[in-house]
């Protein structure tokens, strides 16, 4: 095995793929923008898999978790492609912004007077 590769600021290749899928990335989005074969990605995924004691630790904090349905997952799913995010990076994403922004009761009121 080599000497670690920085890339993109992390100290390893390795580090730059779970970083960035931690982020929502795509195989193939994280692949292109490392300039590396998308099976490179998830072989490098994976060896990061087994050497940490937890296998599922990169899996996300699951007690936080919000269940996306079906039914919004189908309309959040071309703004993911089109980002090259998962569904559920972009629903975080969306999320995030409406709560750190203030906007819930702007979102919500105009939700309401859409519905009537």
């Amino acid at each position: 095995m080599g000497a670690p590769k920085p890339t993109l600021g992390y100290g390893s290749r390795t580090e730059a793929v779970i970083a960035l899928r931690r982020e929502g990335m795509r195989p193939s989005a994280i692949a292109r923008r490392l300039g590396i074969e998308v099976k490179t990605v998830a072989a490098l995924e994976c060896s990061a898999r087994r050497s940490t004691s937890n296998p599922r630790a990169d899996a996300g904090n699951r007690k936080n978790a919000v269940l996306i349905t079906y039914d919004l997952r189908c309309h959040l799913r071309e703004a993911a492609r089109r980002r090259e995010l998962s569904v559920e990076a972009v629903a975080l994403r969306i999320l995030e912004t409406v709560a750190y922004s203030n906007l819930i009761d702007a979102v919500l009121d105009d939700a309401d007077e859409v519905a009537r």
